[in-house]
C-alpha cells in the first residue's frame, strides 16, 4: 500500500487591485485636493481654502469619531449625540469665560492653557451625561433600530431643553483668547490662528485613538468587538461593560468637539449639535461604521469638499457632501474603510 502523496503548500498571490484597495480612500484626498487645485486655479486661494478645509475636517472628525465608534461596536443608531456636541460647547464656553485671567493674557501657552482646560471640563461632564443618558435612554432599546432612532430623538429634544433651563434662550456671543484670534500666514496661505491649534488636536486625537485601538488589550477587545460580539462574549468578556465605556467615550468626544465647535463659532446656541449632525453622519457613513481611520478620511473630504464648493458655487456646500455621499457608497456601499462583521 502506497502512502499519499503529501499535499502541496500553494501559496495565493494578491491581485494588483487588492494591494492598492487599502491606498485607495488615501488616494481620493490627494485626488480631491489636485481637483480642487484645478478648479480654483489660483494658488494662494487655493492653498488657503486647502489648509481651512483641513482644520474644518479635523472638527468634522473630532464630533464624529465618538459616534462611529458607538455605531460599529454597539449597533445604536444615536441621534442624540448632538445633545453631547451641544452640552459641550456650553460648558467649555462658559469654562473659558470664567478663566478670563488665562483667555485675556496676551500669553499664548495661557491661553493654549484656557482651550484645554474648558476641553477638559466638557469632556468630563459629557462622560457623566453619557453615562446617564446610555442607562436610562439607551439600554432599554438594545437591538431594535426604530425605537432606537425615536427614543434618541426624544433624549435630543428633551436635553436641547435642559440647556436653555440651564443657560438660557439667547445665543451666547463670545471672543476666542488673545493669542488665538486673527489669522496667520503659512507658507503664503492665509489661515486663521485657531484652526492651527484645531489640526494639531485633531492629529493628536487620531494618533491616540489608533494607539489604543491597535496597540492596547481594551482596544482589541473593541476591535474585536465590533467584528464577532458573540465570540469575545464566549471567551469570557464582559462586553456590556465595554459597551458602557465606548458610550461614555462616545459622548466625552463629542463633549471635546462641541467645545471646540462652539470655540470656531464664537456663538453657540442649544440646537446647533442638532444642526452639526448632518455632517457628521455623513463623515461616519462615508468612513464606514466603526472605523476611526475612515472617518479620518472622510472627515477631511468633506471639510475640503465644503471648502472647495464654497468657493466656486456657494449655494451647492452641502449639496456637494451629500452628492460625495452618494459616490461613495455607489463605489463602497458599506463605507471607505468599513469594518467588517461577522455573519
Amino acid at each position: 500500500m502506497t502512502a499519499a502523496p503529501e499535499p502541496t503548500p500553494t501559496i495565493v498571490r494578491p491581485t494588483s487591485s487588492e494591494q492598492i484597495a487599502p491606498y485607495t480612500p488615501l488616494a481620493l484626498v490627494v485626488l480631491l485636493i489636485c481637483v480642487g487645485y484645478l478648479a480654483i486655479g489660483i494658488p494662494s486661494s487655493w492653498l488657503t481654502l486647502t489648509l481651512s478645509g483641513l482644520a474644518m475636517g479635523m472638527m468634522y472628525f473630532i464630533m464624529a469619531t465618538g459616534l462611529t465608534l458607538v455605531f460599529g461596536l454597539m449597533d445604536v443608531i444615536n441621534f442624540g449625540h448632538g445633545a453631547f456636541i451641544s452640552l459641550g460647547a456650553f460648558v467649555g464656553v462658559t469654562v473659558l469665560l470664567e478663566l478670563g485671567v488665562f483667555s485675556e493674557s496676551p500669553t499664548l501657552w495661557l491661553n493654549i492653557a484656557a482651550v484645554l482646560l474648558s476641553i477638559a471640563a466638557a469632556m468630563a461632564v459629557c462622560s457623566i451625561a453619557g453615562w446617564g443618558f446610555e442607562r436610562l435612554v439607551v439600554r432599554p432599546v438594545y437591538g431594535s433600530h426604530l425605537n432606537q432612532i425615536l427614543v434618541t430623538m426624544g433624549g435630543l429634544i428633551i436635553a436641547e431643553q435642559l440647556i436653555i433651563v440651564f443657560w438660557g434662550p439667547e445665543e451666547i456671543y463670545f471672543t476666542r483668547p488673545e493669542m488665538l484670534k486673527g489669522s496667520a500666514d503659512l507658507f503664503g496661505a492665509t489661515i486663521e490662528k485657531f484652526r492651527l491649534l484645531v489640526v494639531s488636536l485633531g492629529l493628536g486625537m487620531f494618533a491616540m485613538m489608533r494607539w489604543i485601538l491597535r496597540q492596547t488589550k481594551i482596544g482589541l477587545i473593541v476591535r474585536a468587538g465590533v467584528e464577532d460580539r458573540e465570540m469575545v462574549m464566549a471567551l469570557g468578556y464582559r462586553l456590556r461593560l465595554v459597551f458602557i465605556g465606548v458610550f461614555i467615550a462616545g459622548s466625552a468626544l463629542a463633549g471635546f468637539g462641541g467645545a471646540i465647535w462652539g470655540m470656531y463659532q464664537e456663538v453657540i446656541t442649544a440646537h446647533m449639535g442638532n444642526q452639526a449632525m448632518v455632517l457628521v453622519f455623513i463623515v461616519v457613513i462615508i468612513g464606514g461604521l466603526g472605523s476611526v481611520e475612515g472617518c479620518f478620511l472622510g472627515a477631511l473630504m468633506v471639510g475640503l469638499m465644503q471648502n472647495y464648493v464654497g468657493f466656486l458655487a456657494p449655494k451647492f456646500a452641502l449639496l456637494s457632501n451629500i452628492g460625495l455621499m452618494v459616490a461613495i457608497l455607489i463605489w463602497r456601499p458599506m463605507g471607505m474603510i468599513p469594518v467588517v462583521k461577522a455573519k
